[in-house]
């Protein structure tokens, strides 16, 4: 399973006002809040969490069939930082992902997956790919192997990721 998410930080910035009253609750945990409140970048923090929470959302749709809006339930952790990545987990009811997100001066774009192991499988792919739809879900044509195989694609303003499994 995988999830991902990008977000242009010009668009996130003109766009929305993260810092308007209720925004923060009615999105992040109580201890998410507080990451952001004492974070050295608050507004990078922000949409580093919520790119999280719609990376691993996207698994737990996948997982379940079941859409709503639920940012609440997805709660971010981080678990390291190395080489300018964040690797962190969200844990949503029972399940948890496993994130990795790069924090760039343009945008931020996260990876969800179930297991660890899973970064070491995945592959960027031409946004052009065909992409087939069951139940909502959407997979892509794997033409080397021929099988239908799970992808995820955001886009956000000037950016677009599409990621599957090799």
């Amino acid at each position: 399973m995988i999830g991902n998410d990008v977000i242009d930080l010009a668009l996130a910035r003109k766009e929305s006002n993260w810092k308007r009253y209720g925004f923060l609750n009615k999105i992040f945990t109580t201890q998410e809040q507080a990451l952001i409140a004492n974070a050295q970048n608050p507004e990078s923090t922000v949409w580093s969490l919520w790119s999280r929470k719609e990376a691993a959302y996207k698994i737990y749709n996948r997982q379940t069939q079941i859409r709503g809006y639920i940012p609440i339930q997805l709660e971010c952790f981080d678990l390291e930082q190395k080489d300018g990545v964040l690797f962190g987990k969200v844990v949503c009811y029972d399940a948890i992902y496993f994130t990795k997100t790069y924090i760039t001066s343009e945008y931020i774009e996260t990876i969800a997956v179930v297991q660890m192991d899973d970064f070491k499988n995945l592959k960027y792919l031409n946004s052009k790919v065909a992409i087939s739809k069951i139940n909502g879900i959407p997979n892509y044509y794997d033409t080397e192997n021929m099988i239908l195989k799970p992808l995820s694609k955001s886009h956000h303003g000037r950016f677009e990721k599409c990621i599957g499994f090799i």
